[in-house]
């Protein structure tokens, strides 16, 4: 057995195992020795990747799944009480252990990054995971998005590093005690959790608090939550307070972001002098991200031209501004933006890239309570596009909410002058987003649900026209 695996942890179940936190943590456990089981709903190359580890993942759920020698059934909040495994879990005694509380198991002994906030937190951490890979300190890392293939979001590394996304949709990230945090923003989402701003700040203030003694925050100096979060957690303990951003006052001033195509050459004032590097994904949030991780590296010691350099090598991560293909001269991008100010990002991100070629975009609500509360502002930010198509709400793990539909969304955006239409079935929704297209045009397939599988197949009906 590897160091590091806690007792508990050595014969682990995982009740959704596919998803993007429980695949990462099983795959790191399976790396350190463990002997991994798990159920998903469907058979998935995550799923493979795993089995390839030594994994055995079951497709479906049923309670004959949980071996009865299991040490512990780990879950995440997407879990509901009636599972049939969670059930079995129950009656054998056997714990249950959250997905949160088994990532902070194996972080311990390590020096941790955690990386939260509203938005780029999957960004970010890819591109330290990716930064301190390159420059050989050999990081264990679990991220919420596949970086070149399947199975990629995780990694058992022999260096004394971890890096993490720290969720704050549920509050899980409270359990972690890094020695570096990042906060890139703080909104108010996650709708079925937070009643208001105030539970948001406090939740933050809860994770601030989390950090170890002489640990260091690096938070962004422009975004107005993340402002009022600085404010609320100067002076807390021995916490170092870090901030990045375009401000005057920032820490870490970012001088100026220069797009060129798909890319930007980002230029920042650190100690007076000035330092320039390539961050390969185009937009000014994922500048911002590049300078937050650079920040924390910073704070761990390594040297801020050592990671100037390496975050060049990052390429970027599955369903962020990821390109699918082209075909008919028309480029097809993923986008796993599901919030406002994400679609925001990647659209205007997309609207300079595409200079002047028209943008189109297939969009794909994420939640009813999410579009409950926000569906006028997603309508408002397809505006910035040139034509859109708006599938129907994937629920997740949501009931429908009477009389919350796409709607919503579409009434919205068309009050703000956009384009739009609607599609309630997904063949529909290729077929009408391919037909609008001409050569030159970008389509980008936006969404944190299933859409991602409808950018092949707009290729397909690409290519054969």
């Amino acid at each position: 057995m590897a160091p590091g695996l806690p007792t508990a942890m050595d014969r682990p179940h995982f009740i959704g195992i596919g998803g993007a936190g429980m695949s990462g943590i099983a795959k790191i456990l399976a790396q350190r020795g463990a002997k991994v089981s798990g159920s998903d709903a469907r058979e998935s190359a995550t799923a493979e990747a795993l089995r390839t580890l030594g994994a055995t993942v079951h497709i479906g759920h049923d309670a004959a799944h949980l071996a009865s020698d299991a040490t512990c059934v780990v879950v995440s909040s997407a879990i509901r009480a009636d599972n049939p495994e969670l059930a079995r879990a129950t009656e054998l005694d056997i714990p249950v252990v959250h997905r949160s509380d088994a990532l902070a198991s194996l972080m311990e002994g390590l020096r941790p990054i955690a990386v939260a906030g509203t938005h780029g937190k999957t960004t970010t951490t890819s591109m330290l995971a990716v930064t301190l890979s390159t420059l050989g300190l050999d990081p264990s890392y679990a991220i919420g998005g596949d970086l070149d293939a399947p199975g990629s979001n995780a990694l058992h590394g022999d260096g004394g590093i971890f890096v993490a996304e720290a969720d704050e949709s549920d509050r899980s990230f409270h359990k972690y005690a890094p020695e570096v945090a990042i906060v890139l923003n703080v909104e108010l989402d996650h709708h079925a959790n937070y009643a208001s701003m105030d539970e948001i700040y406090e939740s933050f203030e809860t994770f601030a608090g989390k950090i170890v003694p002489g640990g260091t925050l690096v938070i962004e100096a422009d975004q107005p939550g993340a402002v009022e979060l600085t404010k609320r957690v100067r002076g807390l303990g021995e916490l170092k307070v870090v901030t990045y951003g375009e401000s005057e006052d920032a820490d870490l001033r970012i001088h100026k972001i220069t797009a060129r195509g798909l890319t930007s050459e980002v230029t920042v004032v650190l100690n007076g002098k000035f330092l320039t590097f390539t961050v390969s994904v185009p937009g000014r949030h994922y500048a911002h991200n590049a300078v937050a991780a650079l920040a924390a590296g910073i704070a761990l010691g390594i040297p801020a031209h050592n990671l100037a350099s390496a975050l060049g090598s990052y390429t970027g991560v599955k369903r962020r501004l990821q390109l699918k293909g082209e075909a008919a001269g028309v480029q097809v991008i993923d986008s796993y933006a599901h919030h406002p100010t994400e679609m925001t990002a990647d659209l205007e991100a997309m609207r300079s890239s595409a200079g002047d070629s028209r943008l189109l975009v297939l969009f794909q609500p994420h939640l009813f309570s999410r579009t409950q509360e926000l569906g006028k502002e997603m309508g408002q930010s397809l505006a910035l596009a040139d034509a859109s198509v708006v599938l129907d709400i994937y629920p997740a793990r949501e009931d429908p909410i009477p009389g919350i539909t796409s709607a919503l969304i579409i009434d919205a955006a068309v009050a703000a002058g956009a384009d739009v239409r609607a599609a309630h079935d997904k063949a529909e929704a290729v077929s009408a987003i391919a037909g609008m297209t001409r050569p030159g045009d970008l389509v980008l397939t936006m969404g944190a649900g299933d859409v991602t599988d409808l950018g092949p197949q707009i290729l397909a009906e690409l290519s054969k026209s």
